[in-house]
């Protein structure tokens, strides 16, 4: 009686995990870091000509000048080169006006904690005010400062010091 019990309990479990088991799909999505397998039969991805999505963050990154402002030493002034910039992130912020962005703020790691924080914050929000100057809606972009918390360039020399001296834009979703 014991092995008949032992054997329908047995048989009950088979047949619970054999219900369970789930087909697996004909077509497996990419892994991380793969591309997307190509389309077939006149189906349209909605790249532009450079490859991107229109409007996502690629888009941005290869449409634009830079998406990094570089600033001199204890400063967040907006100089000619990173005008030129600016102006190109405007044009693309421009054409696609449902795009938000975030604009981040660093510093290099000399300086007190606060002192680098205050600092990126007052060069994000120079990227900012330049952006909102040349039309772009200030509701669209938001600002952070990481100080010097994630620098660009570890080292402790003029080289990297000048490579995290920077605002960065970034679009989000």
């Amino acid at each position: 009686m014991a092995n008949r019990s032992a054997a329908l309990i047995m048989g009950v479990a088979l047949v619970a995990v054999a219900g369970c088991a789930k087909k697996r799909p004909e077509v497996l999505p990419p892994a991380p870091g793969e591309a997307a397998p190509p389309t077939t039969g006149g189906e349209t991805t909605g790249q532009v000509g450079n490859g991107a999505v229109p409007g996502s963050a690629e888009d941005f990154r290869r449409s634009v000048q830079s998406d990094t402002v570089n600033f001199a030493l204890d400063s967040y002034d907006i100089d000619p080169t990173a005008r030129g910039i600016l102006d190109s992130q405007a044009q693309w912020l421009t054409q696609y006006p449902n795009v938000r962005v975030t604009i981040e703020g660093h510093a290099d790691e000399r300086g007190t904690r606060e002192y680098n924080l205050a600092l990126g914050d007052r060069r994000a929000n120079s990227a900012k005010n330049y952006l909102v100057a040349r039309g772009i809606d200030a509701g669209r972009i938001t600002t952070i400062s990481y100080g010097k918390e994630r620098p660009q360039a570890l080292g402790s020399d003029e080289a990297s010091w000048a490579q995290n001296r920077r605002a960065v834009t970034v679009v989000i979703g």
